[in-house]
């Protein structure tokens, strides 16, 4: 089964960027004279993306305008939220609009370029609740590192810490909307340490590794590295 819809988290403050983008949203934040945003939307077009959900909340009206402006043809849907709701509160809220039975999840400061198909077609045959995109990583303490065995079944997420290798959470995932939002969650949660972290062991939670570029553009380094890499 092929996942068509995405809920792209765009509300993220980018306090670690003030001094680049001191009056937008992390994700409008330009890479070579667009916003990085842009970069993240066209990859998921490029996958089969058809219908966008954008979970909005700081300055949204820079992104809504970027929007209109410069995708004017894409079907889209704008989640706002009127507090902070956490990342599980965003997703939540969005996933309201959702019409598929599984969406894409993706953060708007962070590109994965993840085969989508693959993770479609996992989570669908494995009958998960949330199936995880995994990078594999060298020399890094920016990421906790989540574990699987062999059928890619998250058997732990460890804490952030200075990691020889390991695999990390993309942030990137295939959701079964039902399933998720048939929990009883709260209104404001992470859906990181709320919901993947509080429910793997007694839910169908999986990861797949892709060997796909990664960036994360949250810090000053890797806003910069992001200037260089994305011609």
């Amino acid at each position: 089964m092929v996942i068509t819809e995405a809920i792209i988290l765009a509300g993220g403050l980018g306090t670690r960027l003030r001094d680049a983008v001191p009056d937008l949203p992390k994700c409008m934040a330009p890479v070579n004279g667009k916003p990085f945003l842009s970069y993240v939307i066209d990859h998921l077009i490029d996958e089969g993306i058809t219908h966008f959900i954008f979970a909005l909340g700081y300055k949204s009206e820079h992104i809504i305008d970027f929007i209109n402006k410069e995708y004017p043809t894409i079907l889209h849907k704008i989640s706002i939220e009127e507090e902070p709701l956490g990342t599980g509160g965003a997703i939540k809220l969005a996933c309201l609009h959702a019409k598929e039975k599984s969406v894409l999840i993706a953060n708007g400061d962070t590109l994965f370029k993840i085969d989508v198909d693959e993770l479609a077609s996992f989570n669908t045959l494995s009958g998960a609740n949330c199936t995880l995109s995994l990078k594999y990583l060298e020399n890094f303490d920016r990421y906790g590192v989540v574990e699987i065995n062999e059928d890619c079944a998250i058997t732990s997420f460890k804490e952030k810490a200075l990691y020889k290798s390991g695999l990390i959470n993309g942030g990137m995932y295939a959701l079964n909307v039902h399933k998720f939002l048939e929990e009883e969650l709260p209104e404001k949660f992470s859906f990181e340490k709320d919901y993947l972290e509080a429910f793997f062991a007694n839910r169908r939670m999986f990861g797949i590794e892709q060997e796909c570029y990664f960036i994360d553009i949250g810090i000053p380094g890797d806003y910069e590295r992001a200037q260089k890499e994305l011609k």
